[in-house]
């Protein structure tokens, strides 16, 4: 798929991984919907892209309606530029850390693990499966007939997740999970499906762990001996997109990383 005048609907465009995505895709041409539940963050964001090249829809992804509403406002903003619909990527994501069973005994509350595996697993859902009805109805291009693809973002924690993460492990090893499946739901469609699994990468999620944690976690990383940068991430969404033959495959984007059952 190429990335020139086509647009790209994206949760969490506003900060993190989500907004190095939308510089390196508008970089290569494309435009933009950034789905975002922080408008100052993401209407400062759009006009420093400047060019027409981006779009704000205020977004939160626990609810159906309001994607929906994003998704129709972005959908429309695509027929006015005449610049179709060419993926999905659901950046949007929390992670909460909490154990099922606390140093006092306590059961974890199923708040917090709905909280998670709404955002991070119903969320992802909800926006792909609205976004697929106008994606499906796009001109194919190309010798082979593509349509699009759908990004998703799991984590190393879907194969490894630590203390704490059994909320986070659930949604994120649940996207690795059904990657394949909906390859090939969407195969005679012409819509590829890539999901990639990033480790600690320096995004304002990480940024809150305490310096201790920080570098427990990069002892088990083999190289490099970093945290991962927003734009290596991009840089991978960016070959998903224009790979064709990328497609029902999980990424793992980590340096080598393997978490140990504790640090």
């Amino acid at each position: 798929m190429q990335i020139k005048d086509r647009t790209y609907i994206i949760s969490g465009g506003a900060s993190g991984l989500g907004r190095a995505v939308v510089e390196d895709l508008c970089k290569g041409g494309g435009y933009v919907a950034i789905l975002d539940i922080n408008p100052e963050l993401a209407e400062a964001f759009v006009k420093n892209i400047g060019d027409g090249k981006t779009k704000f829809f205020e977004t939160d992804v626990l609810e159906s309606d309001s994607i929906a509403k994003s998704v129709e406002g972005a959908v429309l903003w695509a027929k006015e530029t005449g610049k179709d619909i060419g993926g999905v990527i659901a950046a949007a994501g929390v992670g909460n850390p909490t154990k099922i069973l606390d140093r006092k005994g306590n059961a974890m509350a199923m708040d917090s693990f709905d909280f998670v595996m709404n955002v991070n697993l119903r969320g992802t859902i909800d926006l792909i499966r609205q976004v697929l009805p106008h994606m499906a109805k796009t001109t194919p291009i190309g010798e082979d007939g593509e349509r699009g693809c759908v990004i998703m973002v799991a984590s190393s924690a879907a194969f490894d997740g630590q203390p704490g993460q059994v909320a986070y492990s659930a949604s994120k090893g649940a996207i690795a999970s059904l990657t394949l499946p909906m390859t090939r739901d969407l195969a005679p469609h012409g819509i590829r499906v890539v999901t990639i699994a990033p480790s600690m990468f320096e995004t304002r999620m990480t940024a809150a762990l305490s310096e201790k944690a920080r570098a427990s976690l990069l002892k088990v990383v083999e190289f490099p001996v970093r945290g991962g940068k927003p734009a290596e991430f991009a840089s991978l969404v960016k070959h998903s997109i224009e790979n064709v033959m990328l497609n029902g495959v999980v990424l793992r984007l980590d340096g080598g990383t393997r978490m140990p059952s504790k640090m």
